[in-house]
């Protein structure tokens, strides 16, 4: 009996080879850095990357932005040649900008251009955090405010979607400068009337907060988007208390006031055009 008993244990007990192993391919399942939960990729990506069981809404793309939103074939790209150089002559910054257009097919870390949702003509800029996590360079700036200027021109209105790490250090007070820049086009655009939508994406931070995010008819953000100017533990020092769990979260945000609401990614296109069937046909609604 024992030596069965044994003799049976070494069968379960068996290992397969790597051989025998079915392989799975890589990138068919994805783990929910929240919940932890796994699922298959496709069913996450049709779901506009927003986990299915806890609602974390993973980082899109520029591209994957503009194709959840836009109305099928209505994207017409503005300023596509338009790149950084190298001001300030920084070591290797411009070998690192050409990794990042190699790795996400973008010139820089914005894409705009002007399309339609649900037939609505605006005019759009998404910012990337794949590309030098979507820090605010010259070209990031300039390519905004010809984007505004673009819709100023048109009589449309102008949506961005935002995310950053902040000025992009490789160009110094340059970087700094796209703040006034970007603004002083908007009090323009703002002046003719024109409705300007601010949608805030995780993370959103540093002099894009304090500027051109931060001053749209409408301030929007995403579900649990980290936004703010100075990091946490920097702010805590300075005050030498201790903040929040869910300070500078979209929800904090809100609650304090400083956004007009939290929307889900699935329900994003139906609320911008609920809002611009209101402002049609682009000039905001008088009051």
């Amino acid at each position: 009996m024992l030596k069965d008993l044994f003799t049976k244990k070494k069968k379960y007990a068996t290992i397969p080879s790597e051989q025998s192993k079915q392989e799975v391919p890589e990138g068919i399942m994805t783990k929910c850095p929240s919940c932890k939960k796994i699922m298959y990729t496709k069913e996450l990506t049709k779901n506009l990357k927003v986990c299915m069981n806890c609602d974390y809404h993973y980082p899109m793309t520029a591209f994957e932005r503009m194709d959840s939103l836009l109305d099928e074939g209505t994207f017409t790209e503005y300023d596509h040649d338009m790149i950084s150089e190298n001001p300030l002559g920084f070591p290797d910054y411009l070998e690192k900008l050409e990794k990042d257009r190699a790795k996400t097919g973008l010139n820089e870390a914005v894409l705009t251009g002007e399309g339609t949702i649900n037939g609505h003509h605006i005019a759009i800029a998404v910012m990337d955090s794949s590309f030098r996590m979507a820090s605010m360079g010259s070209a990031v700036g300039e390519k905004i405010a010809s984007a505004i200027e673009k819709a100023m021109e048109k009589n449309i209105p102008f949506i961005i979607f935002t995310a950053s790490g902040g000025a992009r250090m490789q160009e110094g007070v340059l970087s700094l400068m796209q703040m006034a820049k970007i603004s002083a086009v908007l009090k323009r655009f703002s002046e003719k009337g024109l409705l300007y939508v601010s949608i805030m994406t995780h993370p959103t931070t540093g002099g894009v907060t304090a500027s051109f995010a931060s001053v749209g008819d409408y301030n929007f953000a995403e579900p649990r988007a980290l936004i703010g100017f100075a990091g946490r533990r920097i702010i805590e020092q300075t005050i030498r208390e201790d903040l929040p769990e869910d300070f500078q979260t979209a929800e904090f945000l809100l609650k304090h006031g400083q956004l007009d609401a939290v929307i889900h990614r699935l329900d994003m296109k139906d609320t911008l055009s609920n809002i611009l069937d209101i402002h049609e046909p682009g000039g905001k609604l008088d009051c």
